[in-house]
Parts: structure tokens; sequence; C-alpha cells
């Protein structure tokens, strides 16, 4: 490949500069050998719509589920403005925090060894913790979700009797955690399956709400917070409802894959397939949160909040409209699967990184099969032990949301971009500087909110 062929940032001698930063002695040998295996692998896992749905149905969970309720509480104008700044939001961020892997030099390297190859192992290390802690949770998030969504549907819907919530968790964590472990081509193919009826049903669902629309009465609701500060509240739980930080790792890696190593053509690639997922994100999830809004009234938002449910299942239960009654709870479920799904593509990414980094003479007895499986046990069997205890959904998503993801696709990929040669072209961009911005109010609100509540 010619320099003519790159632009002026990944020149080969730019190129052959950023890889000299790339410290290998700041990986174990497991880490190298793992990468061996990601630079050698097999053919890409998933094409260009496929990974556009698998990313989509990652985010979709909890925007769909969780976000009319607790948006919608701030009041009409606080609910515009966060629609006008979700979709700048979402596709900078992404992209930023994608750009760690596809723009590295060095082929075949997570988003984790890329930070600790640039930084050490102490900040790698540090970045691995946060990172784990960014996504792990979520997977115990929708562990809940599910079993409360089965639960209300089986007693709402069905008319049958509450069954025991550990029987429940068992059967729908178990399922859902099964289906992941055959592999990573099974799952993409499955959420593929899942998302496109899922699309479908989400903008029937916001078409049939339309003539329950009160839009004078959502205008007229006043919230006990002036305009700005309920924005500012707004934007850690849109942080986390639109975040598809899990699965953009092992995106990059297989896009890189695809375009052969290329730098430039892998993070073309991965800037388009970002772009259209964001619009997909944004067009499909806030059309449905404000008709849920404008359906469900304050008083409606209170009551699910309560009763610690995905607002499709409260809608379900409320309203006597059999297409309700039976659509809503398809559709969490179809939206909790798909995000479960890409949740454990990081949790998996993370955990691993934790064992090679804590107990790295453990971690390299076994092979990555074998470590794949165990992290996939442990998973299991504590995403039915927080479902069995049913903690409040809503306080874990503010906590997650507007600290550790802020944190991990805001702030930490321009920290990473200003110190690195590899990265410096992107470093001054006026996205990565929004993006930075935005990270650091929200985080700050998430701490004061914190500290004040």
């Amino acid at each position: 490949m010619t320099d003519g062929q790159l632009p002026e940032q990944h020149s080969e001698e730019h190129l052959k500069l950023s890889r000299a930063e790339f410290d290998r002695d700041n990986l174990s040998d497991a880490d190298i050998e793992q990468i061996k295996e990601q630079r050698e692998g097999k053919e890409p896992d998933g094409s260009f719509m496929r990974w556009v749905i698998t990313l989509f149905g990652t985010g979709v969970g909890a925007g769909i589920l969780f976000l009319p309720i607790n948006a919608g509480s701030f009041g009409f104008w606080p609910l515009v403005i966060a629609t006008l700044l979700i979709g700048p939001m979402v596709f900078f961020s992404h992209r930023t925090y994608a750009r760690i892997v596809s723009a590295s030099p060095v082929k075949g390297m997570d988003v984790l060894q890329v930070i600790t190859a640039l930084t050490g192992r102490k900040r790698g290390f540090a970045s691995a913790v946060l990172y784990w802690l960014g996504i792990y949770p979520t997977v115990l998030i929708y562990a809940i979700s599910i079993t409360n969504t089965l639960d209300s549907f089986i007693v709402n819907q069905m008319g049958g009797a509450q069954v025991s919530r550990l029987v429940l968790a068992v059967v729908a964590v178990g399922i859902m955690t099964l289906a992941y472990a055959l592999g990573k081509r099974v799952t993409l193919w499955l959420a593929s399956a899942l998302v496109y009826p899922l699309i479908i049903a989400l903008a029937a669902v916001s078409l049939y709400l339309i003539p329950s629309w009160d839009v004078a009465g959502f205008r007229s609701y006043e919230s006990s917070y002036p305009v700005w500060q309920g924005l500012l509240l707004i934007l850690p739980v849109l942080v986390f409802s639109f975040s598809h930080m899990a699965a953009l790792s092992q995106f990059a890696l297989d896009t890189q894959k695809k375009m052969d190593g290329d730098v430039s053509a892998t993070e073309r690639e991965v800037s388009k397939v970002e772009l259209v997922t964001a619009i997909l994100l944004v067009t499909f999830t806030m059309f449905f949160v404000w008709s849920c809004a404008l359906s469900l009234g304050a008083d409606g938002m209170d009551a699910a909040r309560e009763q610690n449910v995905p607002v499709l299942s409260y809608l379900a239960n409320e309203t006597d409209k059999p297409f309700m009654a039976w659509m809503s709870p398809i559709i969490a479920i179809a939206a909790i699967i798909t995000s479960y799904f890409g949740h454990l593509l990081g949790t998996e990414e993370g955990t691993a990184y934790l064992l090679r980094g804590i107990a790295p003479n453990f971690a390299s007895r076994f092979s990555t099969t074998s470590l794949r499986w165990a992290i996939t046990i442990f998973v299991l069997v504590t995403a039915v032990i927080a479902a069995v205890l049913n903690p409040s959904i809503l306080d874990m998503i503010s906590v997650v949301g507007g600290i550790f993801v802020a944190f991990l696709v805001y702030i930490m990929p321009v920290l990473l971009f200003h110190k690195a040669t590899a990265f410096k072209h992107y470093a001054r961009r006026p996205d990565t500087i929004f993006v930075f911005v935005v990270g650091l109010v929200i985080m700050a609100v998430t701490v004061w909110d914190m500290v004040a509540g």
C-alpha cells in the first residue's frame, strides 16, 4: 500500500512511529496469545448490517424499557432539548470510543489491550476495572428485568399463579446465557433475528399509542426541577439508555479483520456502521419514549417506577386492549435478550482481561474456550442471584450510566488520544472536544445528584 492511498494521519511513517509506542512488555503472555488468535482467527463474524443490528440491539434495551419512565418525569422542555442532543452524543461518543481499536496501528488488540500496551499495566488494569463495572452490572440489570417482565406477563396477561422468582430467574437467565454460550456467530444471528421484528413492533406500538396522547397535559406537567436542572438530570439516564459500548471493541476487531488490518478502511467502515446504528437508535427509541411519555402521564410514570417494571409491562397491565397486553411483553423480552447478548460480549472481554491480570498463571491453564465457559457460568450464577434479590433498576442505571459508562465512552478515549501518537490527530477535533465536555458534565451531575440525594 502506498502513502497516496492513506490519509495524512495514517501515512506509513506515522503508523511506524505509532506502533513503536505499543510496549509488548506491558502485556501478559496470555494477552499476547489472545492477540495472536484475534489477529489470525477465522473469517469475520458479522457483515455490515449484522453489526448494525447487533449494536442497535445492545443499545435499544434500556432505552425502550426505562427511559420513558425516567426522562418523562422531568417534563416537556427537558425532553425536547434532550431529544435534540442525543443524536450527536450517541454518534460522536461511540465512534470516539471505537477508534481506540479501529484506529490502532497494531492489529488484533481489543480495547483493554490497546490501553495497557500504551499506558502500562497499572493504568490498563484500572481501566479494565472501570470497564467491568460499566458493563457487568448492566448484565445484572437485564437479568432482573427479564425476571420481572416474565413474572408480570404470567400473572397479568396469562392469569396464572405467581411463579417462584428463583425458578423464573434460573429458566429465563439460563436460556439467554446458554444461547450466548453457543458462540459469537450464533449470538449475532439470533440478535439479528430478534431485532428486525423488534424494530417493526416498536414502530407499531409507538403509532398505536398516538390516540391516547395527552400533549396539553404533558406540556402543563410541572416537574419539581427547573428546565436546566431537569435536562442535566436526564443526561446520565440517556447515556445508559443508548450505550452499546459493550459490543464496540469486538465489533471494531471484527471490522479490522474484515479490512485485513487496513487502518483507514477499518476507520471508515466503523464510522459508517456507527452512524447507521445511531440514526436507528435515536429515531425508534426517542419516538417510542415520546409516545409512552405522552400516554402515561405523571401518575403512570410514578406507578411504573414504584413497581420496578419496564414501561411496556406497566402499559400492558393498565390497558384493557389485547394488542398492548400481548405485544408489550414480547417487545420487552426481545429487547432484553438482544441487550443481554451485547453486554455479555463486553463482560466476557473485561472478566477475561482481569483474570489474566490478577492471576496470570491460573488463567494460562485454561484454553480460550474453557475460560469463556468459566466466565459464562459465573455470569449465570450471579445474574440469577441479582434477579432473585430484585434491587431497584433505576438506581442502578443512574450510577452505571452516569459514572462508569460516561467515563469510559466520553472521557477515557480523549485522555488516550492526547497521550498516544497513534491517536494524536483525533485529540483536538471538535467532535472529540464535544464528547469530552459532555462526559465531564454527566459525571459531575451524577456525583452531585448522589450527594444531594
